[in-house]
C-alpha cells in the first residue's frame, strides 16, 4: 500500500475552516491578502478548498502605501498568491486622516476590497482575522468602556448589501497561522507595525494578554473570544427587537425624525439607548457616545423642560410627546 505523509494540524485546522466557510456562500470569492501570516494561511487554504467546492478564487493585496517598500511588499505578496494558484490583483490606495492612522488605513482598505469583490462579482470577502485579534478587539472595548455592541467584537460573516465579509478563522489561534506557513514553505511578510508600541492593538497584543495569561491561567483569549461570541448573539436579539419596535414609535419630522416619547420611556433601559443610537446612525450617520444617549434618554425619562440636545450630526429636542431629532443647522419650528 502506497503511504501518504500525514497532512500538518495546522494546514488541516484552518482548511477545515475554510472549507466549511465556502459550505455556506454560492459563487466566487475573493482573499483579501496582506502577505502576513493570517493571510497567507488563509490564500493557501483557499486556493486548496475552493476549486473542490467548485468556487472561484481570487487574491486582492491593498498597498496602502504608508510604509517605505510597501510596493514590493505588494507585489511579493501577488506572487505567493499566484505561486499557490490564486490570480492576484494589486490596488493601490490614499490614505487619509479621519479616525487615526489604524481606522483611516482599515477604511481604505475595506472600500478598495469592496471594489474589487464587485468588480469581480464575487459573492464573498475572505479575510484572515484570528481568535487573537478577536481577543484584542474585546480587550480593547472593555479598556474604552464600549458597550456590547463593540465587545461583540468581528462578525465572522456580515452580509453587505450582497456582498458577504466571511472570517474563517476566527476560532483558530495565531500561532496556527504561523505553523501551516511554515509547514507548506511559505514566506510571509512580517509587519514592523506589528511590533510598534505606539499602538494600542500592539501593547495589548504583547504586554497585556501575555501578562493576564501569566497571571489568571492560560486560556484567556478563548474566554475573551467567547464572550464576543455571546455578545454578538445578545446583539443580534436586541437588533431583531429594535426593528420590531421602531417602526411603531417613529416618524418622519421636518428635517428630520421624531420618536415618541411614552413609548420610549416604556421600554427598558437596554432597548431604549439602542433605539436612540439607531435612530441616530441610520438617519444621521453619526456614533453616540454613553453619556449622549443617557442624556437625551432623560428627555423622555427625566423631563423638566431642558433644551435642545447638540449631537454628532443633529439635534435632539423635546417638543410635546415626541423627542425631535433634526439634522445640525435645522431649527424646530
Amino acid at each position: 500500500m502506497e503511504h501518504r505523509p500525514s497532512l500538518d494540524p495546522a494546514v488541516a485546522e484552518i482548511r477545515r475552516a475554510v472549507r466549511a466557510a465556502l459550505a455556506e456562500i454560492d459563487g466566487p470569492v475573493i482573499v483579501g491578502l496582506s502577505g502576513g501570516p493570517d493571510s497567507l494561511a488563509l490564500a493557501a487554504a483557499v486556493a486548496f478548498e475552493a476549486p473542490k467546492a467548485g468556487r472561484t478564487a481570487s487574491a486582492v493585496v491593498v498597498d496602502h502605501g504608508l510604509q517605505a517598500g510597501s510596493a514590493g511588499v505588494a507585489d511579493r505578496a501577488a506572487q505567493a498568491a499566484e505561486a499557490l494558484g490564486l490570480p492576484a490583483r494589486i490596488v493601490r490606495v490614499e490614505v487619509g486622516g479621519d479616525g487615526g492612522p489604524e481606522a483611516a488605513a482599515r477604511d481604505a482598505r475595506r472600500a478598495a476590497l469592496r471594489s474589487a469583490a464587485d468588480d469581480a462579482g464575487a459573492a464573498a470577502i475572505l479575510l484572515g482575522h484570528t481568535l487573537d485579534d478577536q481577543a484584542e478587539t474585546v480587550l480593547l472595548g472593555l479598556a474604552r468602556g464600549s458597550g456590547a455592541a463593540s465587545l461583540a467584537g468581528m462578525a465572522a460573516a456580515r452580509d453587505d448589501d450582497g456582498v458577504v465579509w466571511l472570517r474563517p478563522l476566527l476560532a483558530v489561534r495565531r500561532a496556527t497561522t504561523r505553523a501551516a506557513c511554515a509547514a507548506e514553505g511559505l514566506e510571509p511578510w512580517e509587519d514592523p507595525h506589528n511590533l510598534d508600541r505606539r499602538f494600542l492593538r500592539v501593547r495589548a497584543r504583547h504586554d497585556v494578554l501575555p501578562l493576564l495569561e501569566t497571571e489568571l491561567g492560560p486560556g484567556v483569549a478563548e474566554a475573551l473570544a467567547r464572550t464576543a461570541e455571546q455578545l454578538r448573539e445578545d446583539a443580534d436579539a436586541f437588533a431583531e427587537m429594535i426593528e420590531e419596535t421602531i417602526e411603531d414609535i417613529v416618524e418622519p419630522a421636518e428635517a428630520g425624525i421624531a420618536v415618541s416619547v411614552p413609548a420610549l420611556a416604556a421600554n427598558p433601559p437596554a432597548l431604549r439607548h439602542r433605539i436612540i443610537r439607531h435612530v441616530v446612525a441610520s438617519e444621521f450617520g453619526a456614533s453616540l457616545t454613553r453619556s449622549q444617549t443617557l442624556e437625551v434618554a432623560r428627555l423622555a425619562t427625566h423631563w423638566s423642560g431642558q433644551g435642545p440636545i447638540d449631537l454628532p450630526g443633529c439635534r435632539a429636542t423635546r417638543s410635546g410627546a415626541r423627542i425631535v431629532f433634526t439634522a445640525s443647522g435645522n431649527a424646530i419650528v
